[in-house]
């Protein structure tokens, strides 16, 4: 079987594409960016030598993106940007979108602007929803406790 099936119970979470060793005999890491993204966020350097690394791109935008910026700019840089870049992805769930503007900028020869990606996949203010709190006074609260109790509490 080529997968490995995740339920809780009888339903059904994902499924992950099961890794195999290739004919070298190395493993076959299969990784998903969004388990380690927030440890790779603290250390974004870690990404230069790690093992699953071309594994760890979700799609071929991004390993275009990271191979590009490691040419033209170092390491430095090209680990901070992809790191930020897998992070905007996951956290403004736009893996695709972000994939598309990402193969645009390198079609057209630019280093992607983090600052600019981060205000177009940021969520529409005007469809996030209004969140009125009323907060209940202390005095309905005593009333439901009743005078008896006095001042103990």
């Amino acid at each position: 079987m080529g997968r490995l099936d995740v339920l809780i119970g009888g339903t059904h979470l994902m499924s992950l594409r099961r890794g195999r060793a290739g004919p070298d005999g190395k493993h076959g890491h299969v990784v998903d960016y969004r388990h380690v993204i927030h440890a790779l966020r603290k250390k974004p350097m870690a990404l230069l030598n790690l093992v699953y690394r071309e594994q760890l791109f979700p799609r071929e935008a991004y390993r275009r993106t990271f191979h590009w910026l490691l040419e033209r700019h170092g390491g430095r840089i090209a680990c901070k940007t992809v790191v930020e870049l897998l992070s905007l992805a996951h956290e403004r769930g736009c893996e695709a979108e972000l994939a598309g503007a990402l193969s645009e900028h390198l079609d057209a020869g630019q280093v992607p602007d983090l600052n600019a990606l981060g205000a177009r996949f940021a969520p529409d203010p005007g469809r996030l929803p209004e969140v009125c709190v009323k907060l209940t006074p202390l005095s309905a609260y005593e009333a439901l406790l009743g005078h008896s109790q006095g001042g103990a509490a």
